[in-house]
């Protein structure tokens, strides 16, 4: 058959297969999340059963309940939204004043300056953290909100990247009529340009967020206390070295998870839009 009539629509064979391709390839992208969830409502007896258990026989929200009491995960949650949201205001702020410049700003060297920039992505971030620790050492911010932030604070080559490919496809002439008018150069940055960049904004927003969210290894070599753990590092306190607790690891993925999904889904249209415009998609 080559048409196949579906509720007074004609739909191609290849059009009917494309769509079970995708429900197939959904429900295997979304059964890890689902199986998370599970898991942390499980009994520790199902965990591992076989076969395995898709839907428990007791949804054990005491593993919630005794997650919260033992970690301070509320705190652990406030420093970790803390920390994301402190350094991508700073990622996002200087990451596009920085490409504006490397964009419609033309001084001597700033090609040059591009591509130095550009090669210390090629950098192994493993090369740098003995530097930084005995640099945060005497700085005296070893075990703070500063050793987790101020790093990042700043933006970062794959921030200025994206932004100053987008800076590009706004056509100049948009600056020139601004600059007629008498607006000066933070001005076309500020009033004209800012405002056609959220999508490309959002998608560094998403890209920092994620980042900063689910970081685990700064955090690690930084950060002491519990006063000032992140919650990436707290659900470390589930996984010893010869027991770990999967359903309490479960629950505290769970919370770890949801609030970068939750971002995801207000600002997916403007983080692809983002992608698509930028040039970065395949």
């Amino acid at each position: 058959m080559e048409k196949l009539i579906s509720g007074g629509k004609r739909l191609s064979l290849s059009n009917v297969v494309s769509h079970i391709i995708l429900i197939l390839s959904s429900i295997t992208f979304i059964f890890p999340f689902y199986w998370m969830i599970i898991t942390s409502l499980k009994a520790p007896d199902e965990i591992f059963s076989s076969p395995p258990i898709f839907i428990p026989k007791k949804l054990m929200w005491e593993n919630y309940v005794y997650v919260t009491e033992m970690i301070p995960i509320v705190r652990m949650l406030f420093n970790s939204f803390f920390v994301s949201f402190s350094v991508t205001f700073g990622v996002l702020l200087f990451c596009s004043l920085s490409a504006y410049s490397f964009a419609r700003i033309h001084f001597a060297g700033r090609d040059l300056i591009f591509k130095i920039l550009l090669a210390t992505m090629m950098v192994p971030g493993m090369v740098t953290i003995i530097p930084l620790f005995v640099l945060m050492k005497n700085l005296g911010w070893l075990d703070s909100y500063y050793v987790l932030i101020i790093p990042g604070f700043f933006g970062n080559a794959f921030g200025v990247f994206l932004l100053r490919q987008f800076f590009m496809t706004i056509p100049t002439q948009l600056d020139e009529a601004a600059r007629m008018d008498g607006c000066s150069l933070f001005g076309i940055y500020y009033r004209i340009l800012m405002p056609m960049m959220k999508p490309a904004m959002a998608a560094l927003f998403i890209f920092t967020f994620m980042a900063v969210w689910n970081d685990f290894f700064w955090p690690l070599i930084m950060i002491q206390s519990n006063e000032y753990k992140t919650l990436s590092l707290g659900l470390a306190t589930f996984q010893g070295m010869y027991v770990t607790k999967y359903d309490r690891l479960m629950v505290g993925a769970v919370i770890s998870v949801a609030p970068v999904i939750i971002a995801y889904i207000f600002s997916q249209r403007y983080f692809i839009e983002g992608i698509a415009l930028t040039g970065l998609k395949g």
